[in-house]
This record gives C-alpha cells, structure tokens and sequence, in this order.
C-alpha cells in the first residue's frame, strides 16, 4: 500500500490500464466465451508422453523439482492435475517425487481431485508421491535412482531448477524416456533444450496451465497480460519518441505524462 501512497497520478493510470485487460478477459473466460491461445508444440507433447506411457505399460513420473509454495507451483499443479486425470483414465502408473513438505500436502490433493474427476479415486495410490529429500543433490540421487528402478516411459520436469537440472534430465535420457521440461529459469534452459525432447521457457510454463486446463481464471489472467504487456510496449515507445524529440529539439520540448496530467489537472 505504501507504494500506492506515493504513486503519481501518470503511473496510477499506467496500473488501471495494465489491470483492466485482465480483468475484462477473466470475466469473458468465467462467462464460457472462447479465448485463443497459440498452440505451442511442448504443451502438445504432453498427450504424446502420457500416450507413450500406456502403450509400453511403464510409469510416468513428474517433478516441481525445488520449487516451493508460489505462483511457480501453481502453475504446475495444473499442468500435473491434467496429467494426472490423463494417468487415471488410462490406469497408467503416475509417480511425483517431492523435495517440499507443504508443497507435497498440495500436490496429494490435486492428484486426489483428479482421480476423482475420471471417476478413479480407488486406484489413486498415495504412495506414488515420494518424498526423496530437501537437499538439492540428495533430491537428484534420488530421482535418478527413481527413475532408472522404475523405467519410466516419459519424465515431466515443471518449475524452479537450478545445478541439479542436468542430473535429472540426463537420468530420463539414459532410459530412452520421453522429457517434457518448462522452467523459468534461463540459466537452466539451455541443459534441459540439450537433454530434453520439449522445452518450456519462462512464461510458456503459465501458459500451458491455462492451456491444459482451460480454467478461466487463468486462461482469462493469461490472455489479459498479453493485452497488458502490449500497452506496455506502446507506452514505452512513445516515452523514447518523446525523450529523443526533447534532446533533439529542446526548445520544443514536450512534457511526460506526469507533467501533461499536472498541468491539466491545474
């Protein structure tokens, strides 16, 4: 709020202006209207795996990897409840390994939920949820192990990774397991385009929630902050057409916003 307090009356229009797109289109989501998101061949590989899965009979596993409770976690939760109801439909194995407690309470929930939704809530089985451990390299050993013991036939790798990234993406790649990997780390991109056969890059990780799930708060948040992101762009192009016009032409200098709206306000 105190952020708020000292705002200008420029940067106030700035934030209604950025806010109302997401909300007009939230509302249009939550009302059943059509909202266009483009396809994006990662998100479609998802299928492909769990597919893949079902016909060699072999598990699948999932992992947020060192990501805690967050917007990051969120947005993979939705992508493992999609999954996971694909998993129970056709009575395939789903295995998700865990390096946070709370994150892990969570995760048991939305993979409850969606045995449920395809009407499979006997076959959930609670210890598909493996906690390995909360120390980064440990966590690894144990994936790897994980993964190679039980010849997973594809491997998803959603959320926060950091030096153990290459580990775990080797270890599904040793057993011929299809990878799906979407992070928003840039650091950690790179490894899992080398070692993975789809990768999600920064923002493509909250949409493939909103696209899997198709659930209007975040399909509608989604399409809304593309809207915003443009008026953005617009704005900040018009403030270098200014800025260069006044070092130019100073004798003809224009006022910002902030100056333009005090003198109208006057």
């Amino acid at each position: 709020m105190g952020g708020f307090q000292h705002a200008t009356t420029g940067i106030l229009i700035l934030i209604a202006l950025l806010l109302a797109p997401v909300l007009i289109y939230m509302r249009r989501a939550a009302r059943g209207q059509e909202l266009f998101v483009r396809r994006i061949s990662g998100i479609d590989a998802v299928d492909e795996a769990v597919g893949r899965c079902a016909e060699l009979g072999r598990p699948a596993s999932f992992t947020t990897g060192l990501t805690g409770l967050g917007p990051t976690v969120y947005a993979c939760l939705g992508v493992l409840y999609y999954i996971a109801r694909r998993m129970a439909m056709y009575r395939t194995k789903l295995l998700v390994p865990q390096t946070q407690a709370d994150v892990m309470a969570v995760t048991e929930d939305v993979m409850r939920e969606a045995y449920r939704e395809e009407g499979q809530l006997a076959a959930f089985d609670s210890k598909s949820l493996i906690y390995l451990s909360d120390a980064q390299f440990a966590f690894a050993a144990g994936y790897m192990g994980l993964v190679q013991r039980e010849q997973v036939g594809a491997a998803f790798m959603f959320g926060d990774f950091t030096a153990e990234s290459l580990i775990l993406a080797e270890a599904g790649q040793q057993i011929g397991a299809m990878q799906v990997a979407a992070t928003t780390s840039p650091e950690q991109a790179a490894f899992f385009i080398c070692t993975c056969d789809y990768t999600l890059i920064g923002e493509e990780l909250f949409a493939a929630s909103a696209y899997l799930t198709r659930e209007p708060v975040q399909l509608g948040s989604l399409y809304g902050q593309d809207r915003a992101k443009l008026i953005l762009f617009v704005a900040i192009c018009v403030g270098v057409l200014i800025s260069t016009f006044n070092a130019v032409w100073p004798q003809h200098s224009m006022p910002n916003l902030d100056a333009a709206l005090r003198w109208s306000l006057w």
